[in-house]
């Protein structure tokens, strides 16, 4: 199976501000979670839209940094497996592109991976951990 777009994520350093903005865009996102420091909304068609405090990226990636002007977006791509996303993160970086967080077992339940693409933008592979 080729690896599947899932989801785009924003790094945040004021959730309940970002998610009043995507409110009157018209996503249905409870007021509880103003306060969370993780939030997902799922889009027509399935795609979703990830939120992430500032805190929650440095809790995983302690070297991560604010960027100036743009640059807070990331894509997600699901895959079938842990091994699947060691072998898509080692294609990539055997390919000359910047492995930026090599794979590991998040603690909240997958194989995660981070790399940058041309541009820079952060492009995370993800499946369930063999342990979830």
């Amino acid at each position: 199976m080729t690896p599947r777009l899932d989801a785009f994520g924003l790094i945040v350093a004021d959730m309940a501000a970002s998610l009043a903005f995507y409110r009157r865009l018209g996503l249905a996102l409870p007021a509880e979670a103003d306060t969370q420091p993780h939030v997902e909304c799922t889009l027509p068609g399935g795609t979703r839209i990830l939120w992430d405090t500032e805190d929650t990226i440095r809790s995983f990636d302690p070297s991560w940094t604010r960027p100036e002007g743009s640059g807070r977006t990331g894509l997600a791509f699901a895959c079938d497996s842990p091994a699947e996303v060691d072998a898509v993160y080692d294609a990539l970086t055997a390919a000359g592109h910047h492995g930026h967080l090599k794979p590991w077992d998040a603690f909240w339940g997958q194989r995660y991976a981070t790399v940058l693409d041309p541009d820079g933008t952060e492009v995370s592979l993800f499946a369930a951990s063999a342990s979830a």
